[in-house]
């Protein structure tokens, strides 16, 4: 039986595993994790090719239930040399990447972190590339709610219209 077989049947079987519970079929493919007031959903990957040294992390959102902000100042993982915050920032027609010292979490609001948006964690000198279907712990460090490890989920996202999307990540 083929690794693609195998996906498909795990899937299936949490979608039944979660609908016999009373739980909507979202809920068999969803993991967040919690950090005092925060919720961090849906930490993520996408897939790199071999000899690539730079990867990035993505959040479906982290959710600040809290009456006060917090920020997401830092992270760090075992499969690649350091973690950097980026901030994607328009010039003109060009975006423009650079490192920032943290993502402001409002209270009470959620903030997006995904691709092609404003922020992302950049994963520099990877020891490994990032294959779909593998996952690999990372600790986010918050200036108020302490550190919490996360495992990020290496997948290919999908564009709005169902389509894998192929635009890349280049800095």
């Amino acid at each position: 039986m083929n690794e693609n077989t195998n996906r498909r049947r795990l899937l299936a079987t949490g979608t039944l595993l979660a609908m016999a519970a009373g739980l909507p079929a979202r809920a068999a493919l969803a993991h967040d994790f919690r950090a005092g007031d925060l919720t961090i959903d849906h930490p993520y990957a996408m897939p790199t090719p071999p000899g690539t040294t730079t990867g990035a992390v993505y959040f479906r959102g982290i959710r600040n239930r809290g009456r006060q902000a917090d920020r997401l100042v830092g992270a760090s993982t075992a499969i690649a040399a350091r973690v950097e915050i980026h901030e994607t920032v328009m010039t003109g027609d060009v975006a423009r990447m650079r490192e920032t010292d943290g993502i402001a979490l409002p209270a009470g609001q959620t903030v997006q972190i995904r691709h092609g948006q404003r922020f992302h964690l950049m994963l520099i000198g990877l020891k490994q590339p990032l294959v779909v279907g593998e996952r690999f712990d990372i600790a986010l460090r918050f200036e108020r709610n302490g550190e919490q490890k996360v495992q990020a989920w290496v997948q290919q996202p999908r564009s709005r219209g169902g389509a894998a999307d192929h635009d890349g990540h280049r800095h």
